[in-house]
């Protein structure tokens, strides 16, 4: 669990809260505010990849949304009324039983864990895989602890009763019949609140895919999936990359109006920077970055259309999402507001629930987009061109502050004759095997990215040479320890890498340079090493 079970209950108990206010209350708009705080706490269990809870979270939010129009004429039928608290109570229920699972002392949780080899309790991330073949995936198993990932293998029948939730179970139902693997499924559903389900099947047509997801399962892998595949989606849902808030520009005249929609975007968490003067959203943009724009239609002297314009004049707001803002339902006008730039249109009064729910999906495609200008398709690190406009900017921020930067060059060891020996695929797998081990010890602060073919360029602000070389070699030593899989056979792998210093070097393109020429000399000197001139 990323974050702390008292997060959660406060979380909770402010649900709860707005619950209780409409019940005391029971007007619309006591309605709206408790539908907006459970679209939010839906959201945020997602976030948290507590799968089973945000499920029952989601079928609760659409229940609710259903439920507007007769909420907004006061008639909300006694079975509609009962049938929420119902949903809300057993909602609560899960909850609290995973909080206090996830709260007794450790010492009398791992009283529980007799099944369990030792070893586990000290891992942050657990894989369960059930099924009756653990064999088949035994090299898989061995291929996650190398990231810290501890797997468990458990037959059917076998599935311990009492242990702490795993962060993913990966059910094995290739030998089962669809319904047999639904009620299996729907069974594990039902007792762990928090954990992803993976189903392993030979059931992939369209039917039985939506049967199994229907049943409670998150992703389903066919059964002639690559196993490097299924690995890479483990390592990634073990990832706990916590990603940034999402960031909104208001512009709005009006000053009711303005601090309404902030007060909404807060209620799910999103943080928003307002400006009343449309000549000022330029500055807006650039001080505060957002995600999103939302843009009032009409205003003094400056329609949205107007300022949306003059925000495409601009390369860097080329593809920032502007959403409309008006209490004219004109179609044609929308018509004409979309093709000059805008993104969506909402009216005025807006469903503060629709508001939160098109901001977030603008974002999420605009952030999606973002990435995959910015990051390498193979890797997910910052891509060539992305790294060094990182370097640029770290520079920058040192020359002011005085704070040192180490700058690595990276490269696989006779990569070349892994690719001629174990074909390309599996150059892939060693590619991505070494980003994963970077992004996963290096600290946040660390920035990391593909610099072309198996090199890989690494910034260490705020360090020093011995500090840069004791983290680099430690993940060279732990990178020379993973066994990677071909066909039956296994092979290691190992790297060099070179550092260089500001300020001992001024520039990106030496310090690059400088890396560079001292990788050269640990590949000259016999490979496997760290090579620095402090």
């Amino acid at each position: 669990m990323s974050c702390p079970p008292a997060d959660l209950k406060k979380k909770s108990d402010e649900l709860l809260f707005k619950w209780w206010t409409y019940l005391k209350s029971p007007e619309f708009e006591p309605f709206v505010e408790f539908a907006v705080c459970l679209s939010s706490f839906s959201d945020f269990l997602q976030n948290l990849g507590l799968s089973g809870l945000h499920q029952l979270a989601h079928q609760l939010e659409q229940k609710v949304l259903t439920l507007f129009d007769e909420v907004d004429r006061h008639q909300m039928s006694v079975d509609a009324l009962n049938d929420l608290c119902n949903q809300i109570e057993s909602l609560g229920s899960r909850i609290t039983q995973f909080i206090d699972s996830n709260t007794r002392p450790m010492a009398q949780r791992r009283e529980t864990q007799d099944t369990a080899p030792a070893r586990s309790l000290n891992s942050t991330q657990r894989v369960w895989f059930i099924g009756n073949s653990a064999s088949s995936w035994r090299a898989l198993m061995t291929q996650l602890a190398y990231f810290g990932i501890q797997a468990e293998p458990h037959p059917w029948k076998e599935v311990p009763c009492k242990a702490e939730e795993p962060s993913i179970l990966l059910l094995d139902t290739h030998d089962m019949a669809l319904a047999t693997a639904c009620e299996h499924i729907k069974a594990l559903r039902t007792r762990f609140a928090a954990s992803k389900l993976l189903v392993y099947t030979q059931q992939a047509a369209f039917n039985s895919v939506k049967a199994m997801l229907r049943a409670g399962c998150d992703f389903c892998f066919a059964a002639a999936t690559p196993q490097s595949t299924i690995l890479a989606r483990i390592i990634e849902l073990c990832s706990n990359e916590e990603e940034p808030p999402y960031r909104v520009l208001v512009v709005e005249d009006s000053l009711t109006a303005s601090k309404s929609i902030q007060r909404t975007l807060k209620q799910s968490g999103i943080e928003s920077f307002a400006v009343a003067n449309p000549a000022e959203v330029l500055n807006g943009l650039r001080q505060f970055q957002p995600d999103l724009v939302l843009m009032d239609m009409y205003m003094p002297d400056c329609t949205g259309v107007e300022a949306t314009r003059i925000i495409r004049q601009h390369a860097e707001f080329l593809s920032t999402p502007v959403v409309y803002l008006s209490g004219d339902g004109d179609m044609a006008l929308q018509v004409d507001a979309l093709r000059l730039g805008g993104d969506h249109f909402l009216t005025k009064p807006f469903n503060p629930v629709l508001l939160n729910a098109v901001v977030k999906s603008k974002i999420e495609r605009y952030r999606a987009l973002r990435h995959s200008m910015e990051n390498d398709g193979l890797t997910g690190l910052f891509n060539h061109r992305t790294i060094k406009e990182k370097l640029n900017a770290v520079i920058d921020e040192a020359s002011t502050s005085g704070k040192q930067i180490t700058v690595a060059m990276i490269d696989i060891d006779k990569f070349k004759a892994v690719n001629d020996s174990y074909g390309h695929s599996t150059g892939d797998q060693v590619i991505r095997s070494l980003a994963w081990l970077l992004k996963q010890r290096l600290r946040k602060t660390d920035l990391v990215g593909r610099y072309g073919g198996e090199e890989f360029l690494v910034i260490l602000p705020n360090s020093d040479f011995n500090q840069a070389f004791e983290i680099l070699n430690r993940i060279r030593a732990d990178f020379s320890r993973i066994r990677h899989t071909f066909e039956e056979r296994g092979f290691t792998s190992t790297f060099s890498a070179g550092v260089s210093h500001f300020p001992s070097t001024r520039n990106a393109e030496t310090l690059i340079n400088e890396a560079d020429q001292m990788l050269y000399d640990a590949k000259l000197g016999g490979r496997n090493c760290v090579l620095t001139r402090g």
